[in-house]
Formats: structure tokens, sequence, C-alpha cells
């Protein structure tokens, strides 16, 4: 979707002669603030995820049911060219029988599919359809509606699956959040949370020409992890045998973590020595689910940080000062709060431009030799000027810009941080 860019935040519908186009009532198109299009415009920018993900969805789900059509149909057709024509009438009639059955089935199975595929079509066109809705009358509305968005996944994220659940219920926004997307992820982190790397294989193998492309190293982790498993079982022999078929063919690219995983045979998962140990500790498995995290968020296109952490990032970099780690931090400072530190740790300092204070009057700088003195209707001024002005008129004091006269008396000191 464009967006035209309007000069001078005016717009103007023409014809094709050239005039105005008014409305019913003979008055022009109302212009539309050049800010408020900006905005805009700069908020479609972020919205790369919100259409990558139903997309890359989309094209898995095809591949897959590609992959398995072609599958039953190869099947089929071997099943065909084994018949022998010695068979007897009986074993060709439940030969046949038995193909027209699995034709059925992949029938049935071809309608799912499709019905699957038909429905990510239209959440691709729901999303697409939500994008060409914005405008500069509804921002407000549509940037509430973002704000939902950014909220549910952060709860996808973090695990919360009910919530976001329930939050996308209550504001009908099914088809602009990726709940389907991570209830695929959700099976594979519950499982390794239960040290259980099958379901983590089977998305290995599922995604495995584009997790070649990218250089994932993701299953062979896995495969590490399964050996290290039955090393810790004391059963050897298997985790020799296992070691042989998965991984001795990652030995030419990852040989020496391969060697190193390897060596816990001889050390056992009692060893006290930090190089082997680490490997048997319960982290690693927290270390898997990161890692399929991270995976995963590539595969389909997503940010690695949550988004909601990518926004609030934006705005703490603007706060982060040294002032917001004292101690009299006031509370109204978001960075006063330790969950809002901890996010801007990696941030750098915001550059703070320190101005220079020049006296009306004598056109010098005020500084700490010659500090800033206001008057009581809030002018400042050097005090250099202001004693000189004082010294000429017996103690009065006359502003330049508004001629309010006082006594010197009445001036209060500034002080520049």
């Amino acid at each position: 979707m464009e967006i035209d860019a309007l000069p001078n935040g005016n717009a103007a519908a023409r014809n094709p002669s050239g005039d105005s186009a008014a409305g019913a009532g003979g008055a022009a198109a109302a212009p539309m603030p050049s800010s408020r299009l900006s905005h805009l415009s700069e908020s479609l920018k972020l919205e790369h995820q919100f259409l990558r993900v139903p997309f890359e969805h989309y094209k898995k789900t095809i591949r897959t049911n590609h992959r398995s059509v072609e599958k039953e149909v190869s099947a089929i057709i071997s099943a065909v060219d084994s018949v022998s024509p010695d068979l007897s009438r009986d074993d060709a009639v439940s030969h046949l029988s038995s193909l027209v059955s699995r034709l059925q089935g992949l029938k049935r199975k071809l309608e799912e599919g499709t019905r699957t595929e038909n429905l990510q079509a239209q959440r691709c066109r729901a999303r697409l359809d939500h994008l060409e809705s914005a405008d500069a009358d509804n921002i407000s509305d549509w940037s509430n509606t973002r704000l939902k968005r950014i909220l549910v996944d952060y709860m996808l994220r973090m695990s919360y699956y009910d919530s976001a659940v329930r939050l996308a219920e209550t504001c009908n926004i099914q088809d602009l959040v990726d709940i389907d997307v991570f209830h695929e992820a959700r099976k594979v982190i519950e499982a390794l949370q239960n040290k259980d790397v099958a379901p983590a294989l089977a998305w290995c193998a599922d995604n495995k020409s584009r997790l070649k492309k990218s250089k994932s190293k993701f299953e062979f982790q896995l495969r590490l992890q399964e050996f290290i498993e039955l090393v810790r079982a004391d059963n050897s022999m298997r985790a020799i045998s296992y070691a042989r078929k998965y991984l001795a063919p990652w030995g030419a690219t990852h040989m020496k973590e391969l060697q190193r995983v390897v060596a816990t045979l001889a050390f056992r998962s009692s060893t006290e020595c930090a190089t082997y140990k680490v490997l048997f500790e319960p982290k690693q498995w927290d270390y898997l689910v990161d890692q399929f995290k991270q995976e995963f968020c590539r595969l389909y296109g997503m940010t690695l940080e949550p988004l909601l952490n990518i926004y609030l990032q934006a705005g703490l970099s603007a706060l982060k000062t040294p002032f917001c780690y004292e101690d009299d931090c006031p509370k109204d400072d978001p960075l006063s709060q330790e969950n809002f530190r901890k996010l801007a740790s990696p941030l750098p300092f915001s550059k703070q431009h320190h101005s220079k204070l020049v006296c009306y009057i004598t056109k010098e700088l005020m500084d700490t030799e010659n500090p800033p003195m206001v008057l009581p209707n809030g002018y400042v001024y050097s005090s250099k000027a202001l004693e000189e002005m004082a010294r000429k008129n017996n103690g009065k004091i006359t502003c330049p810009r508004t001629g309010l006269v006082c006594n010197y008396s009445d001036l209060a000191k500034a002080y520049i941080s």
C-alpha cells in the first residue's frame, strides 16, 4: 500500500478537467494535517512482521500439503504398477477396493488442505485490509488496535497462551494476531521443558530445507542433548550407536563440539570437571528452548525481541540519563522502576544538549561567574548587567522588554544544572 505525499499538508481531489472536486454541499475536501499523515506513514513502515508471518505460514502450509499429496499419489501409483496379471478375481477386486479407499482418503486430505489454505489466505487478506483502512482520521483507533496486537504478541512469546487468546477474542482481532502460528511452537517448547526432544526433531524435519539454508545447527544441538541423556542413564552402548547414526554426519562441520560431547563417555554425569559437568546441567534444556524460539522467529520473519520490548526501548532511549540511576530519581520517571531499568540496560544514555544562556542586555554568557538573575515578571538577565543598572538608578531595575520597575532586592538567583 502506498501513501501519496501531500504538499503543504493539504489534499484536494482533482477531476480530469483539473477543477477541484466538491462535495454534495459544494464544500471542498477537508485538508489533512501533514503531521498526522507523516505519523501514519511511519507507523506503516513498522508493519513488516504483521504481513510476513501469515504469508510465511501460508507458504509452509502449501509446501506441506504438496509434499503429503505427492507422497500419497506416488504410493498409489506404485501399488497400481505392482499389480500382478496373475491375480485371481477376488484378489484383484480386493486390491482395487484398497486403492479406491486410499484415493478417497487422498480426496479428503486435499479438501482439508484446501480449507486450511483458504483460511490462511483470508487471514492475509484481512491484514492487508486492516493496513489499507488506516488513514489520518482514524489513526488513534488504528494505533489502539496495534497496541492490542503488540500485547497479544508479547503474551504469546512469554507463553501466556490462554491470556493471549482471551484478549484477541475480546477485541475481535483473531485474524490480526498469530495465535495459530505460536500454537505450533507451544507443543515443541512444552516438550523441551519436559526434556523430550521428539517434537523438536519432528519440527526440524518439517523445516529441514529452510533450516539448512540458514545454516542452523539446532537439530545438531538436539542430537547432542539426546546423546547426553543416554550417557546420563549409563547406557554407553546405545550412546555409541546413537553417535554413529546421528552425530557422525555432523562431524565435518562441528567436529570440535562433537569431540567434547563424546568425551562424556569417559567422564560420566558425576564428573566434577567444569568442561564436561556443564553439559549435564538442567540449564542446557533452557538453552534449547531459547534456541528453538530464535529459530522459530527467524523462520517466520519475526523480530527476535518481542515488539513490546522494542517499542518500550525506543521510548526509554530518549529518557535514559545518569540521573535516572541515582537514589533521588523521582517516582514519576519510568526508569525509577527496576523492570524498566533492566530493559534499558543495553541502551546508551540519551544525548543531552547543554544550552548556553546569553544575556539579552550585555550579550555575554551567563555562567557560574556571571549567574542569571530572575525578575518578578520571569525575565532573566545576567547579574553583571543588573548590578550595573542598579548602581546607575539608585537600586532600581527596569526590564528592557516589558518596562517593569523593581528593586534589586526583588531579584532571585537562577541556578544552572
